[in-house]
């Protein structure tokens, strides 16, 4: 019998899934992911990773393997699917996809009052994500006028709101002005720092080197290669598969090594205040 990890709060188990027109997404998947860990997920655009984010909360069925949340597989009723929901939230790359309240408050309400909250109970909760998410201002106003930004912090509350043990954020900062990116990178440190496990899908690698905990890079359906960031970031052959940049600190990092300039036993560092550092010892 296999010993329960109580510290495991999310598990793939050798999942495969297929598309109706034949197209192989997941081909043998197998994750666990700790509890209140920093998870990059990485990989070309069609590696399975959103397909794997809709089998995190059972939006999709897998065609065979299992996934268990807090060591319970996915009960796929709709009772089952409602508790699912419940702990794993999902926001999604477009906010668009998620959004279909006629304004704000009604949509961030939706998934609460589902759960069976009566309406002041939903009220006091929504109350309280409008607050710290900082969208009082726009509350009452109808989803479809609001800008990019705003509409992805909305988007953010509707998964606050049901107070889950996962966040799932596929490309948080896709399509945003400087201004808004920051300001949903600040709303994803909040969560870690809370002990919310934190998955990101991502493409920015300066970005996953300096938060996450864990890197996992997706090709072709498969997880190919996990580990730290700095593990991940100095294999350049899975960086090419992937499609990925190195990270600009750790490329300067390298360069400066095999120039001689900083020895090759120094700690990786994760950023340019960290790089200075080295330098400036060396000096």
């Amino acid at each position: 019998m296999k010993e329960l990890n109580n510290n495991i709060v999310l598990t793939a188990e050798d999942l495969h899934y297929v598309y109706a027109d034949g197209t192989k997404a997941l081909n043998g998947v197998n994750l666990e992911v700790k509890k209140g860990e920093k998870l990059a997920v990485m990989g070309p655009n069609g590696s399975g990773k959103s397909t794997f984010f809709l089998h995190l909360n059972g939006v999709l069925k897998p065609k065979s393997g299992k996934i268990s949340i807090n060591q319970q597989n996915i009960d796929y009723s709709r009772k089952g699917l409602l508790q699912v929901r419940k702990q794993v939230g999902i926001v999604f790359q477009d906010p668009d996809n998620q959004l279909f309240s006629a304004n704000v408050m009604q949509e961030i309400s939706f998934g609460v009052l589902n759960l069976g909250f009566s309406q002041e109970e939903a009220r006091n909760k929504v109350d309280k994500i409008i607050e710290e998410l900082n969208i009082t201002e726009f509350k009452d106003k109808p989803t479809h006028f609001l800008s990019g930004g705003q509409k992805k912090r909305v988007a953010i509350a509707d998964i606050l709101v049901m107070e889950p043990d996962v966040v799932i954020l596929d490309e948080p900062a896709s399509a945003l002005d400087p201004k808004h990116a920051r300001m949903i990178d600040s709303i994803v440190d909040d969560l870690s720092s809370r002990g919310i496990t934190v998955i990101l899908s991502t493409h920015d690698v300066e970005r996953a080197l300096i938060w996450a905990d864990r890197v996992v890079l997706f090709n072709e359906g498969r997880i190919i290669s996990q580990g730290t960031p700095e593990e991940i970031f100095r294999k350049d052959d899975l960086l090419e598969i992937t499609n990925l940049e190195k990270p600009t600190v750790l490329r300067i990092f390298e360069n400066l090594q095999k120039a001689g300039v900083l020895e090759k036993n120094l700690p990786i560092p994760k950023t340019a205040e960290e790089l200075e550092i080295l330098i400036a010892k060396k000096g």
